[in-house]
């Protein structure tokens, strides 16, 4: 039955970053379970929220703790067993077959995917974000003449031992933009322009569309040449986005372009607009998605968001990913809450007879591991 099957087939978690290596203090730990960049309201706290809510209810049994413990009862204990032990037993807990893991967020403050890999006890890949390569060649005092070719060389050396890269255009331009390879001269403009900037500022955010789309298809080139996957960040996230304008519908043109080249693109967590992904991943053979992290924040809700993304999607085109990152708990949240709302959306669709056993196990096996596994090269299944 589809229950037994999916609370025990190792995962593939094809989209997550790295966890804290070191300890957190009450302020620290919230600040990772919300995508706001502020405090919440005076005499509130971030564990009265869906995930914090769904975070007590699961996680302290694998700190020795009761079920529903308080959070202060919670944060003491984490805080007594210190941070390698909790990322330890988190992390082994979620029954993981493999990992692939962006590396390029606050890569100073994580553990590294290889460090991922030994915590987890389970093979790890690695997926490179294309504007932080972008960002290390502009502080690398290039002559904007020569970022286009020192860029290039950059992310084709970034990601010589990758399995995939990733782009957050979404977050720095919106999907609503020209979606065309820009011309050399173009770039070359762009580039002198953000290295004014970058020199009065000293910041190095990429957020200029010109370069963001000279990223994108410098990498969806390279994708195609090491037979890789394309990552794309769609809607949840943080107040940079501008939420409208990252439906992942906006992005057609890209896709109608890149579907001669075969490259698998994929669309990650997706919230509000899973139904939106599941369309697209419908009628474009080389998109995929995922609802990530959004299974965490949606918390008890969570079996609703993954019952829309199944509503239209072919199986073979939906991945499993946490996204989670900075705490190891929602590596193991993303883990039980994906096999408990699948197996709950299998379960009844075989009581209301629109699906026999046999179909729901092959359901299971797609989208926990095999369809990932399809279009990354990490190799055969893992024990």
């Amino acid at each position: 039955m589809p229950t037994e099957i999916a609370a025990t087939i190792p995962l593939v978690d094809h989209h997550c970053h790295g966890v804290v290596p070191g300890p957190l203090d009450e302020a620290g730990f919230e600040a990772l379970i919300s995508e706001s960049s502020g405090r919440p309201p005076p005499g509130t706290n971030n564990f009265q929220t869906p995930l914090g809510l769904i975070l007590r209810r699961f996680c302290p049994e694998v700190l020795d703790l009761p079920k529903l413990a308080s959070r202060e009862a919670y944060l003491e204990r984490r805080a007594a067993l210190g941070p390698e032990e909790v990322n330890r037993r988190f992390l082994r807990a979620c029954g993981l077959a493999d990992l692939i893991v962006d590396t390029g967020h606050r890569a100073d403050h994580i553990a590294t995917h290889e460090a991922m890999g030994r915590i987890a006890d389970r093979p790890s890949h690695e997926v490179v974000r294309i504007e932080a390569v972008a960002e290390r060649v502009a502080r690398s005092g290039v002559a904007a003449s020569a970022y286009p070719e020192a860029f290039g060389t950059a992310l084709a050396e970034a990601a010589r031992d990758a399995v995939g890269l990733k782009s957050i255009v979404a977050y720095r331009a919106t999907f609503a933009i020209d979606q065309t390879p820009p011309r050399r001269g173009e770039v070359v403009a762009a580039a002198g322009a953000w290295f004014q900037r970058i020199a009065a500022t000293g910041k190095a955010r990429l957020e200029d569309p010109v370069l963001l789309r000279h990223g994108l298809w410098l990498g969806a080139e390279l994708c195609r040449q090491r037979r890789f996957p394309l990552q794309l960040h769609v809607g949840f996230g943080d107040t940079d986005i501008t939420m409208h304008a990252c439906d992942p519908t906006h992005f057609t043109a890209f896709y109608k372009a890149t579907e001669p080249w075969g490259i698998p693109i994929t669309l990650l967590h997706c919230y509000p607009f899973q139904r939106e992904a599941g369309w697209l991943a419908e009628v474009f053979p080389h998109v995929y998605f995922d609802v990530g992290c959004v299974l965490n924040y949606t918390g008890p809700s969570s079996a609703d968001v993954l019952g829309e993304a199944l509503e239209m999607a072919p199986f073979t085109k939906q991945l499993y990913s946490s996204d989670a990152f900075g705490l190891p708990e929602l590596y193991y949240l993303g883990a039980v809450l994906f096999r408990r709302a699948l197996a709950r959306t299998l379960d009844r669709w075989i009581a209301d007879d629109l699906c026999g056993a046999d179909d729901a196990e092959e359901i299971v096996r797609l989208i926990a591991g095999e369809n990932a596994r399809r279009i990354y090269p990490i190799g055969g299944g893992t024990a």
